[in-house]
């Protein structure tokens, strides 16, 4: 059970963070060493949100990786990929920045255990055998308020990983494998 009781410490940490988030030059966002990298998200299957930041004094944060990786993990199996691939939020930073907002990503799918991916190709042709989600690898997302089809050129222009295109099913898919796009 997810424990909604929130540390003083945490608290601070987060309005520090946010505070350096807004109040810093867009060039300090660039580098790798920027002070405070905040992402929120929400899952739409379980009605879970998370907001956190996940990079703070030019390293990861391990709270805010943590907190992330349950948001994002199987919710049909209820396993949990003990930290997806931190360069995963690296690129949904980035492609907030692209897009010029910083909104709730909405996350469709994160982790999935094998035997959810066997069960989903089972009933679906896009779904690969060997998908980097089982990994950690890759996310499904919607921005509410932001248009498909520019959160995929967005995607498309950070030039690094997978991009997959899924306008019947409402979402983008981003993974941090090597750089195609379908």
């Amino acid at each position: 059970m997810l424990d909604l009781e929130i540390s003083r410490r945490r608290l601070l940490l987060g309005s520090a963070c946010l505070m350096a988030a807004t109040l810093l030059p867009d060039t300090a966002y660039a580098s790798r060493t920027a002070p405070a990298r905040l992402l929120r998200f929400y899952n739409p299957n379980t009605g879970e949100r998370a907001s956190a930041c996940y990079w703070e004094n030019g390293r990861y944060n391990k709270d805010g990786l943590q907190e992330f990786s349950w948001l994002f993990r199987d919710h049909r199996a209820g396993d949990v990929q003990l930290l997806i691939d931190a360069k995963l939020f690296d690129q949904l930073f980035e492609l907030q920045r692209k897009l010029g907002v910083q909104k709730e990503i909405h996350v469709i799918c994160g982790y999935r255990s094998q035997q959810t991916n066997a069960a989903l190709r089972r009933s679906s042709r896009g779904v690969a055998k060997k998908s980097l989600h089982m990994s950690g690898k890759a996310v499904d997302l919607r921005i509410p308020g932001v248009e498909l089809n520019h959160i995929r050129r967005a995607a498309l222009a950070l030039n690094s990983g997978g991009v997959g295109y899924y306008p019947r099913s409402n979402f983008v898919h981003l993974d941090t494998g090597p750089k195609r796009h379908w």
